[in-house]
């Protein structure tokens, strides 16, 4: 077995590198953006990012092709699974602890926003969901509590992978072209897509922050606060 392993590893080393692209790097690509998407705490965004910016230094012309291709059908794939499950959940009189994982991750303002947005511009709305950071989820949890079809959320979930891949591969790309090196434009493409993630919530807290202040200057004339 050890010696199996050790060959394998061997035989790794030895591919050239578009070769052992394909042979791992695509393959393990799709595991984690999958995972990711089915269960999200894997930063998926960066995962991508970080494989443009290795193919971006590829002779390949077809490398950035590829990495496209499958990181928009792993995050289908894991979108659809999750969904999926979450459905279980809704049907069963019990419940399921997809579904129970998915409520957790949601602040009860959120889903009031997801389902208004869900209601007003339907299916567009996933499409923008996966392009806003931490929007997935409220807005898939919003479409299972609306009870839509699976086909129906499929195929505007297709569209928002596609979209969500283009944007994190045009972030790689970015941090490939900036720099020599594969490795400096990695964490430059990290870098980037963690302060694109970060944003959105500094955004809500700093707006959090200063609700209660606004609330109490609008109650202030009205003389009807008890004390």
């Amino acid at each position: 077995m050890i010696l199996g392993v050790t060959g394998l590893v061997t035989a790794v080393r030895e591919l050239p590198p578009e070769s052992t692209q394909q042979a791992v790097g695509y393959p393990s690509l799709f595991l984690l953006v999958a995972l990711g998407a089915l269960v999200p705490v894997v930063p998926t965004g960066a995962i991508v990012s970080s494989a443009a910016v290795v193919a971006f230094h590829h002779s390949s012309p077809f490398s950035l092709l590829y990495v496209f291709l499958v990181a928009a059908s792993a995050a289908l794939l894991g979108d659809t699974a999750l969904y999926w499950l979450g459905q279980r959940g809704v049907r069963s009189r019990n419940g399921s602890r997809w579904l129970a994982a998915l409520r957790s991750r949601v602040t009860p303002d959120r889903l009031a926003q997801a389902q208004e947005r869900l209601d007003t511009h339907q299916v567009s709305v996933l499409v923008l969901s996966r392009l806003v950071p931490a929007g997935r989820i409220p807005v898939m949890l919003a479409c299972l509590l609306a009870e839509m079809p699976l086909r129906r959320f499929v195929r505007g979930d297709a569209a928002a992978c596609l979209a969500w891949a283009a944007t994190y591969q045009l972030i790689g790309i970015l941090g490939g072209s900036l720099f020599p090196e594969p490795w400096q434009g990695v964490v430059a493409a990290v870098g980037l897509t963690v302060l694109v993630s970060a944003v959105p919530a500094l955004w809500r807290r700093i707006r959090g922050s200063g609700a209660p202040s606004d609330r109490g200057r609008g109650e202030a004339p009205s003389g009807h606060e008890h004390p």
